[in-house]
């Protein structure tokens, strides 16, 4: 009789185990009728109407682990390779892959699984709100009536937002689990496109306010996910920077500078040492550099927040400069374009193109799609290009301009354009040949884009978009006026794909790079670090304006200075 009692205890008791885990995970049992047919809607599964709430409950049930748990099933091929690169992956071994490799190998490093994301359903509030902007959480509070501690910092923003969500949802008369369109009223529809056009996510079309909305909605968990898994890789990225400073650094300086670095950190080094004893006394306090690094890079962790050096809070103050300033930046370069140029940026985003329209009707309807990226590979991919790069491409089509002596770039992007016009005509595998390749060699031409160029390219390159008043400047400042307007080109008022990741690690190499400069000042080194980390400024942070330049040239002198 023990023996039945004790099975019987132990069978109840692993059953109400089960259950507990059961109802604990369905955590969209706890919501409203009109919460369970938003999520469905959002996830664009039919549901009857009239539906009951068992109904409702089981098609989301039988949607969920696929829509909210593994989502990347759904993704298509440029969204698999984006999320691989953001986990640190070379894409070069995935742009040939087909998707089912590639969902693989996302699966491989995915971390979500069903008991997180019933966690963070549980409580939408804890992460719903992290990839908005400081201004999108101000109008929040605005709106609502929160009272935010001054001065209005990203950190007590979040908090005041978090912990009067509920209660700001309660004057609305709405529900908190699964939100409605209410806590986006004081986005614009512009705000929810450029939302979702940062984080490489399809504009749904047409692009009605409510269907904006439900893609935001749908997608913010991963914009979570992926700002904490960008801001731990480039915090880790920081750090390995800094391991990184040690002998090499130190024996590529001049007794000079060991000395005026000894000095600075108040190292005491005998009269008459020898490099050798010199080096040995700096490597006995190598811990001052790094400290020294540490410090300057303290920033990365909260996303650009306000660094605890002259130079951090410098570099900080130049890209919220530039962001702001990104809209009026924008206008006023295209308003410099060609009519050619300002109809390819059109094109390029699949924009219908008046042909026969004027200047003003052209400049009106590239404004009214300056937050949109390009969509995929075009014509305009091989835009920036090298000639190298392009030859290669055009090699591995077949193409006899690859070969043909003393062509210019003009000729070979042309040449690479009218391939890719084919290919895309033709269709079926020849256009899939075509975009793997393409796939493959984009990010490596992206990465050497300009730095090669001879100025009579650069030249060039200006010309094509009616940019004049370049006379006298020099090779740097050729280049920087080509990017600024390639990426304006190229993204419009947006940042680049993984533009969270793009920024931290670029935050992280600009720390780096003001102790080299300091390391060699008087060097020539120097004065091209300078210029590169004033393009890091007007380019990763939306390439905006000439105050951006000059604060991040300013926040270089000062480190220099300290350093």
């Amino acid at each position: 009789m023990k023996f039945s009692l004790s099975v019987l205890v132990l069978a109840l008791a692993a059953e109400t185990a089960v259950a507990s885990t059961w109802f604990s995970k369905a955590v969209y049992n706890k919501w409203h009728e009109s919460e369970l047919e938003r999520w469905l809607s959002d996830h664009n599964v039919p549901y009857p109407t009239p539906a009951d709430r068992k109904d409702l409950e089981n098609l989301v049930k039988n949607n969920w682990n696929e829509k909210v748990v593994y989502p990347y099933n759904e993704w298509d091929t440029p969204q698999l390779q984006q999320y691989l690169k953001s986990k640190g992956q070379e894409t070069s071994n995935t742009a040939g892959a087909s998707k089912d490799s590639l969902v693989k190998q996302v699966k491989s490093s995915w971390t979500e699984s069903s008991d997180s994301a019933s966690n963070a359903y549980s409580s939408i509030r804890d992460w719903m709100f992290d990839s908005w902007t400081d201004s999108q959480l101000k109008s929040f509070c605005d709106k609502h009536g929160i009272p935010v501690p001054q001065p209005r910092k990203r950190d007590t923003l979040l908090a005041a937002v978090r912990s009067n969500y509920e209660s700001a949802a309660g004057k609305a008369n709405e529900y908190v689990h699964y939100p409605g369109d209410w806590v986006y009223d004081s986005w614009s529809q512009s705000d929810l496109k450029e939302y979702l056009d940062e984080r490489g996510i399809p504009v749904p079309q047409p692009s009605t306010r409510d269907k904006l909305i439900a893609s935001v909605r749908r997608n913010s968990r991963q914009a979570s996910l992926n700002m904490k898994s960008a801001s731990s890789a480039a915090s880790s990225s920081a750090e390995a920077a800094q391991k990184s400073l040690g002998d090499a650094l130190f024996d590529s300086w001049s007794d000079s500078q060991l000395k005026e670095w000894a000095d600075k950190n108040s190292i005491k080094v005998p009269q008459g040492s020898k490099r050798n004893e010199l080096l040995a006394i700096v490597r006995k306090n190598r811990q001052s550099l790094l400290n020294e690094a540490s410090s300057a890079s303290a920033s990365v962790e909260s996303g650009f927040g306000a660094a605890t050096t002259k130079a951090g809070n410098q570099y900080a103050q130049a890209t919220d400069d530039a962001t702001l300033a990104a809209g009026d930046a924008f206008d006023t370069a295209v308003n410099s374009w060609s009519d050619s140029r300002l109809k390819a940026y059109l094109d390029s985003r699949g924009i219908p193109v008046p042909q026969a329209g004027k200047r003003d009707e052209l400049l009106s309807k590239v404004r009214l799609n300056k937050h949109k990226a390009e969509t995929g590979f075009n014509a305009w991919t091989f835009d920036t290009w090298t000639t190298e790069n392009l030859k290669k491409w055009l090699s591995a089509q077949n193409n006899k301009a690859a070969k043909k002596s003393g062509a210019s770039r003009d000729e070979l992007v042309k040449q690479a354009q009218d391939a890719y016009a084919s290919a895309s005509k033709s269709g079926g595998s020849t256009y899939a040949s075509v975009t793997s390749y393409l796939a493959t060699a984009t990010d490596s031409a992206k990465d050497s884009a300009f730095d090669t160029w001879s100025d009579s390219d650069l030249k060039s390159y200006l010309d094509s978009y009616g940019v004049s008043g370049y006379q006298g400047s020099t090779t740097n400042e050729l280049r920087a006026m080509a990017r600024r307007n390639a990426n304006y080109f190229r993204y419009g008022t947006t940042t680049p794909q993984g533009t969270i990741w793009s920024k931290l690690q670029q935050n992280v190499q600009w720390v780096m790079d003001q102790l080299k400069i300091g390391s060699s000042s008087g060097q020539k080194e120097a004065a091209y670090q300078a210029e590169k980390a004033s393009d890091y400024v007007k380019e990763g942070a939306k390439q905006a304006t000439n105050r951006a330049g000059e604060a991040a040239q300013q926040a270089t002198d000062r480190a220099r200075e300290e350093l």
